[in-house]
């Protein structure tokens, strides 16, 4: 408890220094309930009185407070009031939030959510925001927001699944790394995407990186078949056929595709992408079917993924043992998984991974926080940059991306959760800081690999 607590008090002292480089004289507010995460705020607090800051203890339930941490704090002369005087959080430069640890469910009570309202200073939380539940990140009622979060040994799943309640998240070694197992869930980085990102060797050809088949677009949704398309030739696929009614809008974007109208005139492909703008009357079922009984590893989007809804009797078109990557929306979601018996709720985590089991699909649930699971149980996390992405046509892309990774014989699940990595950068290069479009991502994805690439290989 003493190493882990130095090392919050390590970072709050960083927070209180600020630009003036020092901690002496500024004042800290600690919030302990019970338990060990209140006994690591009140060493904390015992670690930074002794560097001169004022700390003021406020015990949600001081007969059940750390008892040596207590005591640790009034050795070091650090005050010690009851939550009845909450006016000490009025006139602090950081307040600690040591109120529950990763044991506890639920809103904050509401004695401890009064307290919160109260604090307009910086907060440093213990572990994990209160009031943010440790396994789903969800939020229910009353909880903190924090500035920066002390965790130790590893990050848990809130860190990734709630990000924005948990600021900067920052990562404490206290000697557990031998005992830790394999993550839970995969939270891939610049490495994991551009050591592994498929550019051409002097030995490959046009067929050998692998070529994308894309089903998408109608009439009606030219622009969809156009986005996808550009998404796989810009993601470094070797080739890509086009086949549908959008062909003249697809052929002039994007000269160095192969165009046909139909699935069966498309020639071989190593992977499809079907569903984008390609509607869904009769002529999109009878494409995803034909689709799906081709053999290859596909992506399934959009209408695609709402064909699959209303039919389920077009999963008996997909060959046994076959990869399927469904990339579905929140609402697109619910309408697949529903008749399924599942039920997107608070735990997004565990609907994606029974959606996975049940459909014996990689499911790609879309959000600020991404997650994809396999229906091996794999879990894997993408925390996006900003709400960039949030534009028409950006799930195209993404499913564009998908396919061409399926198509150089990547692993599913790893296909789908590098290509959101890349989606989600591309997405930040387009915005420069300003709303962008999806074509403007499809223009940035060049840059994004480049930039994974390079830093796959820097120090």
């Amino acid at each position: 408890m003493r190493r882990a607590a130095y090392g919050v008090a390590t970072h709050a002292a960083e927070m209180l220094a600020g630009h003036t480089g020092g901690v002496a004289g500024r004042r800290m507010a600690l919030l302990v309930g019970a338990g060990n995460n209140g006994g690591d705020a009140l060493w904390a607090g015992a670690f930074l009185r002794r560097r001169g800051v004022g700390v003021t203890a406020v015990l949600l339930a001081p007969e059940r407070a750390h008892a040596e941490g207590l005591a640790a704090l009034r050795r070091a002369r650090g005050r010690v009031v009851t939550a009845e005087h909450a006016q000490v959080l009025d006139d602090v430069d950081l307040v600690i939030d040591g109120i529950v640890g990763l044991s506890a469910r639920g809103p904050l009570r509401p004695d401890a959510a009064a307290l919160v309202d109260r604090v307009t200073a910086p907060v440093l939380a213990v572990d994990l925001p209160s009031g943010v539940d440790p396994d789903t990140g969800a939020v229910d009622g009353p909880a903190v927001h924090a500035d920066v979060t002390v965790t130790f040994g590893c990050r848990k799943p809130v860190h990734v699944l709630a990000e924005s309640r948990c600021g900067t998240t920052v990562l404490v070694d206290i000697g557990l790394r031998p005992e830790l197992g394999e993550p839970d869930i995969v939270v891939l980085d610049r490495v994991d995407v551009g050591a592994e990102w498929p550019v051409p060797g002097p030995r490959d050809d046009k067929y050998s990186q692998g070529v994308t088949g894309v089903a998408a677009g109608s009439a009606t949704y030219p622009g969809a078949a156009v986005l996808t398309v550009g998404a796989a030739v810009s993601a470094t696929s070797g080739m890509v056929r086009y086949a549908g009614p959008a062909g003249d809008e697809v052929r002039a974007a994007w000269p160095e595709i192969v165009a046909t109208g139909s699935v069966a005139d498309a020639g071989r492909v190593q992977a499809w992408v079907v569903g984008p703008g390609l509607g869904t009357g009769k002529a999109g079922r009878d494409t995803l079917a034909e689709v799906l009984a081709g053999g290859v590893p596909t992506c399934v989007d959009a209408d695609g993924i709402s064909l699959l809804a209303k039919d389920s009797g077009l999963w008996d078109a997909r060959e046994p043992g076959v990869p399927v990557v469904l990339t579905p929306h929140d609402r697109e979601f619910a309408r697949i998984a529903e008749p399924k018996g599942v039920t997107l709720g608070a735990d997004r985590v565990a609907a994606a991974r029974e959606l996975a089991e049940v459909l014996d699909a990689v499911v790609l649930l879309k959000g600020n926080t991404t997650i994809v699971a396999a229906p091996d149980g794999r879990l894997l996390a993408n925390r996006s940059r900003g709400s960039w992405l949030a534009t028409a046509g950006s799930g195209d892309v993404l499913s564009g991306l998908i396919g061409a990774l399926l198509a150089s014989g990547m692993d599913p699940w790893l296909a789908a959760g590098r290509a959101a990595w890349l989606h989600s950068l591309a997405g930040e290069l387009a915005a420069d800081g300003a709303p962008t479009s999806a074509s403007a991502v499809v223009a940035a994805i060049r840059d994004a690999v480049r930039q994974a690439r390079l830093g796959a290989v820097s120090p």
